[in-house]
């Protein structure tokens, strides 16, 4: 029974950190695609042009990828450099997923197109598993930055 709460405690503490580390990378990578003129295409996708209801989507997006990164890669996540590595590997699987397959299915857009829009895409999606990556490992093992080697 101690081992089944243990265990359950460990995914919440897990789960949380994803969502503590999608929502610091969410509003990082959002401002970016701001600064670049992307967040009009967030809300597009549901057939809004509200800014407020394209963050709305940006970051409830953020928190689910960040919970899955914590169900997926968690356990591979317990150092500072495992969660960069492993957090920047998710951004370019999520950016795959995303700006080159479900966003343009979504918009009637072509598939996997390369560009540089995408290109762009890609940096911040990056950005977005690094920051994820840290912000995970930082609640998850709640030690000061940087963590002491």
């Amino acid at each position: 029974m101690a081992a089944m709460t243990r265990a359950r405690a460990d995914t919440g503490n897990k789960v949380v950190g994803g969502v503590v580390g999608g929502i610091a990378g969410g509003i990082v990578f959002g401002l970016l695609m701001a600064w670049m003129g992307m967040m009009p295409m967030i809300p597009s996708m549901v057939g809004s042009d509200s800014p407020a209801v394209g963050w709305l989507i940006h970051l409830a997006i953020s928190i689910f990828i960040g919970v899955t990164f914590a169900l997926i890669f968690g356990e591979r996540s317990a150092t500072y450099g495992a969660g960069l590595l492993w957090g920047a590997l998710y951004g370019a699987i999520w950016w795959v997923l995303g700006p080159l397959l479900i966003m343009p299915a979504l918009l009637g857009m072509p598939l996997f197109m390369i560009n540089s829009t995408t290109l762009m895409s890609l940096l911040g999606h990056i950005i977005y598993g690094l920051l994820l990556g840290l912000g995970f490992v930082w609640y998850t093992t709640r030690r000061s930055w940087p963590r002491p080697a």
